[in-house]
């Protein structure tokens, strides 16, 4: 058996067959051109419902773009369906900032959504504030909203652990009040605005103030308008997210007299300070006492020494002849005689040195 290959021919023993190398290079042609024919014809009815929904919205998306981001594992319904909701509602709004606010990982329906609110409300906002505003972790959505339809918020916070605002007036008064705040939305400041709660604290620390600056509580009963006026006129909302509409007291109620109560504390306290400083003074009086009561027993002591020294010093007289018989009869005649007035007058009748 010969076998021979040459420019696409060959021969065999047996027979001889040629084939020619345009129609070998058509036939390859024509099968790679079928392969990517299939190949086009399935993208195209992967894509063709939503390219065509697209179109025919005046939103049109390229089938390359329909690839590349099924590449990119990016939504394609996602961004189609909201590029086709930005064109109706007349907003200029391309499939790439779509995609890139996606992959961002930002909420593209909820953007598209607020955009299409401020639109229709004629609010200020375009596409970089509201993605930025999202990526901020911001609900742009509640923020339209509440800048369309303002919000009101209950001061204190009834979730919180106190349901009312406690503060004392000049007259040592208690006074419980409520507040509702009526807020809107400043889009300008949402990034990087205060939030819900410090508008709570600066409107409950105002109404604070407000009725501790009151002389008495009766006129802040008189008058709870007042305490809006004047907490409206402190420009709580710089710096927020939000504009105050309005502060409105919706409850004031009169609470304890702590004023009377501090009073009877201090008293008592003045009261139990009095005591210890006495119980301190009579404790010094009681040592004091026995002090002298030990000084006593020790001149007495003292006493007894000096006069068991007598006999001793009258002895040491007679021996010198410096004292007499006689002076000693006089001595004790004396003594009795003292003794005997002593008696009279209710002593004990023991006056002078005992021989």
């Amino acid at each position: 058996m010969t076998m021979y290959f040459a420019f696409g021919s060959f021969t065999l023993a047996q027979g001889t067959a040629r084939f020619d190398p345009v129609t070998v290079a058509l036939w390859v042609g024509g099968g790679v051109l079928a392969i990517v024919l299939l190949i086009f014809l399935i993208v195209m009815a992967n894509f063709f419902n939503l390219w065509l929904q697209a179109y025919l919205s005046g939103a049109k998306v390229s089938y390359f773009e329909l690839v590349g981001m099924r590449l990119r594992k990016v939504d394609i319904r996602t961004i189609v369906i909201n590029r086709i909701r930005a064109a109706k509602a007349g907003l200029q709004v391309a499939t790439s900032q779509l995609e890139t606010h996606y992959l961002a990982g930002g909420n593209v329906t909820k953007v598209i959504s607020a955009l299409i609110a401020a639109r229709g409300a004629n609010i200020p906002l375009d596409w970089g504030t509201g993605t930025a505003i999202d990526l901020a972790g911001r609900d742009i959505l509640d923020a339209v909203q509440t800048s369309v339809n303002p919000k009101v918020i209950d001061c204190p916070d009834q979730r919180g652990p106190r349901s009312t605002i406690d503060a004392v007036a000049q007259d040592g008064i208690q006074l419980k009040a409520k507040a509702r705040v009526t807020v809107r939305t400043n889009l300008k400041r949402l990034v990087g605005g205060a939030t819900e709660e410090t508008i709570i604290a600066r409107v409950g620390e105002g109404i604070v103030t407000t009725i501790g600056s009151a002389a008495s509580h009766k006129a802040v009963l008189e008058n709870p308008d007042r305490i809006s006026k004047t907490v409206m006129e402190k420009g709580l909302d710089a710096g927020s997210m939000f504009e105050i509409l309005s502060i409105d007291i919706a409850d004031i109620d009169v609470g304890e007299n702590v004023g009377a109560k501090l009073q009877a504390d201090q008293a008592e306290a003045d009261k139990k300070r009095f005591q210890a400083e006495a119980e301190k003074r009579r404790a010094l009086a009681m040592a004091l006492e026995q002090e002298n009561k030990a000084k006593i027993q020790e001149n007495k002591a003292l006493v007894v020494l000096a006069e068991a020294e007598v006999p001793k010093a009258m002895a040491e007289a007679f021996r010198k002849g410096n004292f007499g018989i006689m002076d000693y009869y006089r001595m004790r005649n004396l003594q009795a005689d003292t003794a005997m007035r002593g008696s009279i007058a209710g002593g004990d009748g023991q006056s002078g040195p005992q021989t």
